[in-house]
């Protein structure tokens, strides 16, 4: 090494800044942060965003969750490291601009007529010719034809020839660099309407979310942000007849609450549905009342149609129950308990108590639906989950995972509205809650035989199973508890196996009766659970049927054996019917089609509702509906940055794409006799056929050449 070369250690300090910005500053750099940052959108897309932590447990699975927490894939777009690789995007864009920009501005001010001679013989394109004209007349001559054809043209003498330099498509550059500030930009505008300015005061200003619950105002000032807050964005809902000013803000770990500069009281919620009773159109009448001012402002704002007051847009999000007031009437599946009425709103609790001595329940509800459009028609194939929204309607799938069994029936796509649906929770002590989603009328689903719905779920990750239980020819459920009474009633029991022993066997075959007796009481008590009133833990039903058999019959003999054994079980159940409801003064079941129908699902249902969770079935008898709309209001100064931004990336990528960057010389160099030698060049950003198509015009019609480059 020579002396006057420094040491390493003099150079590493010199070099480090120089190569940092060096990387920032490279395309290559951005281009890999636009990677991770489209990478990071896609799973933002797929992975549904600030779900509860419970919700990614349940259908992920614990160790999956857990990262997708620490990593915060659950809240991406507000997550640290996508805001810092905007930032890092934003930081890398704006040097390659400084980089770059005053070489392009400079690019645009210069003409390069200084360019030597000896540089034209190295284009792709040139020309030559001889010209009769002096230089200067050549000159004067073809400046002011590039002029006339859009070019921007200088001409400078020198001491042996004239120079012409002329120009075009300098747009082109500024289409770079207006595309580069288009990416400054809308990163600038997603930062501003991001979480950056909410988690700065979070940050910088004491506000912590709230996880908690009560009313809002009795929330705490750590847990609000100021109605001078710059930018965000958030839901509000308001019930019809009530008003509100204060958005959530939903955050991975609780809530923020937003003050609003207004309230927004709801005069009237509006739905209007097509003729297959899906929604149509979602439209809020409400009154904006500015809280410094006190002026009122009506304003109706529909799907895509926003309302904006003080900065601030109101978007039709969705709408839900408002708490409506709802009446319900309990329905005893056992007997000796007794029915009772039950008020509420949907939203609040109420503390009830299934019988004596039985610790007390509380009644939470849930949800009211007074239209449910329903698939009655799909396959299991095409299963969406169901449930009560008016927007799923795949009934007939989530059905296929009810309580119990019954036939699948595949038939078309055929939506129906199935009527009203009550949602509700019953908590016991230890926080343990199941819900319940009862529709209250028959639905025919497809077999002739209406069936009332009555469905329970342990969690809200899981479907809902239903219980169908069969309507009688009253349209009623009442046949049917009345049935799943006497089954448990032991002396109603012995009346129906003696009434049907008397028709199956002639009078004069006593042991045989009394043989045909034994076994038809026999399958009665093992099906009814002998005498259980249910339970998860009862074996009963058809499963006691199926395990009495395998227990007591050789494996060979057990499908005759159990074939003979459910027909004597119809048999029986249909003179338990009978005797059911002349104790009540009944006429007895006419033996027909429909009868057979209602005595098969019958028994299909009685094997299920013995596994039914509850005594206790709640069914609505009246309720006054409150809807509520679900706004969002948003307030994003981004947005004109945003599209600042937008306009600029089209115009950059325009003209990038379709404007070409032209540059020509001729130099005119004088001969003896006074005439000029031209010799014309043309450098292009982009060869194409166009270009060669536009250089040999040119040539013609400056230098008078033909179209192979030869003067004429």
């Amino acid at each position: 090494m020579s002396e006057s070369s420094p040491p390493p250690a003099q150079l590493q300090p010199q070099l480090a800044p120089r190569a940092v910005y060096e990387m920032l500053s490279s395309m290559r750099f951005a281009i890999a942060l636009l990677s991770i940052i489209c990478i990071a959108s896609v799973i933002g897309t797929v992975l549904r965003q600030h779900e509860p932590a419970v919700n990614y447990v349940n259908q992920f699975g614990p160790f999956w969750a857990q990262l997708f927490l620490v990593l915060k894939l659950n809240a991406v777009y507000s997550a640290w490291w996508f805001l810092l690789i905007l930032a890092f995007l934003v930081t890398s864009t704006s040097l390659c601009i400084a980089k770059h920009a005053p070489k392009y501005l400079a690019d645009l001010r210069h003409y390069k007529e200084n360019l030597r001679v000896q540089s034209l013989q190295a284009f792709h394109h040139q020309a030559s010719a001889h010209l009769a004209e002096t230089p200067a007349q050549a000159a004067q001559r073809v400046g002011a034809q590039l002029a006339g054809s859009g070019w921007k043209v200088r001409l400078q003498e020198r001491s042996d020839g004239w120079m012409v330099a002329a120009k075009a498509g300098a747009a082109h550059k500024i289409g770079y660099l207006a595309a580069h500030s288009a990416i400054v930009l809308i990163c600038l505008g997603g930062l501003l309407d991001g979480d950056l300015m909410v988690r700065a005061q979070m940050l910088l200003g004491g506000k912590t979310t709230f996880s908690g619950s009560g009313m809002i105002a009795d929330v705490p000032e750590q847990h609000r942000l100021s109605v001078r807050n710059p930018t965000f964005r958030g839901n509000l809902i308001v019930a019809e007849g009530a008003q509100s000013g204060t958005a959530i803000l939903n955050q991975s770990d609780g809530i923020l609450l937003q003050d609003l500069p207004f309230s927004v009281e709801l005069k009237k919620f509006i739905v209007e549905y097509y003729s297959t009773g899906m929604p149509r159109l979602f439209a809020s009448e409400v009154v904006l009342h500015d809280k410094e001012t006190g002026a009122s402002v009506e304003k109706r704002i529909e799907v895509n149609h926003p309302a904006s007051y003080q900065g601030i847009e109101i978007y039709q999000s969705s709408f839900e129950d408002g708490g409506s007031r709802l009446q319900l009437r309990a329905v005893p599946l056992v007997p000796g308990m007794k029915s009772f009425e039950v008020k509420g709103e949907v939203g609040a609790s109420t503390q009830i108590t299934m019988g004596e001595g039985q610790a007390p329940l509380e009644m939470e509800f849930t949800g009211l639906r007074t239209i449910n459009v329903e698939n009655m028609g799909a396959n299991p194939g095409d299963a969406v989950q169901g449930g009560t929204d008016v927007r799923k309607v795949d009934l007939r799938s989530s059905l296929d995972n009810h309580l119990g069994a019954g036939n699948k029936v595949t038939t078309p796509r055929d939506l129906r509205n199935v009527g009203p649906s009550v949602s509700y929770k019953l908590r016991d002590a230890a926080g343990q809650a199941r819900e319940f989603n009862n529709y209250m009328l028959p639905v025919d689903m497809g077999d002739g035989q209406p069936v009332y719905l009555w469905g329970v779920r342990e969690t809200l990750a899981d479907q809902f199973r239903y219980l169908r239980i069969p309507a009688d020819e009253q349209s009623s459920y009442r046949g049917f508890l009345r049935l799943k009474a006497a089954l448990q009633t032991p002396a109603m029991r012995e009346r129906a196996v003696q009434q049907y022993v008397e028709g199956a066997v002639e009078a004069g075959r006593p042991a045989l009766r009394e043989q045909l007796y034994a076994s038809a009481l026999k399958a009665l008590v093992i099906f009814a659970g002998d005498g259980q009133t249910g339970g998860a833990s009862s074996v009963t039903g058809l499963q006691a049927i199926s395990a009495f058999m395998e227990q007591n019959v050789p494996e060979g003999e057990r499908a005759k054996a159990g074939e003979v054994l459910v027909r004597i079980l119809n048999g029986v159940l249909f003179e338990l019917m009978q005797v059911a409801r002349a104790d009540e003064g009944l006429a007895p079941l006419e033996p027909n089609a429909q009868t057979q129908r209602f005595m098969t699902q019958s028994v299909l249902s009685l094997s299920d509702a013995l596994l039914y969770p509850e005594p206790l079935v709640f069914e609505l008898t009246q309720f006054d509906q409150v809807q509520a709309s679900v706004f969002q209001v948003a307030k994003a100064p981004g947005k004109l940055v945003v599209y600042l931004g937008c306009l600029f990336l089209i115009l950059g990528v325009f003209a990038m794409l379709y404007v070409r960057d032209r540059r020509l010389w001729v130099w005119l160099a004088p001969r003896a006799d006074g005439s000029a030698d031209a010799r014309m060049a043309l450098s292009t950003n982009r060869r194409t056929l166009d270009v060669d198509r536009d250089f040999e015009g040119l040539s013609h019609k400056l230098l008078g050449t033909s179209p192979s480059g030869e003067q004429r």
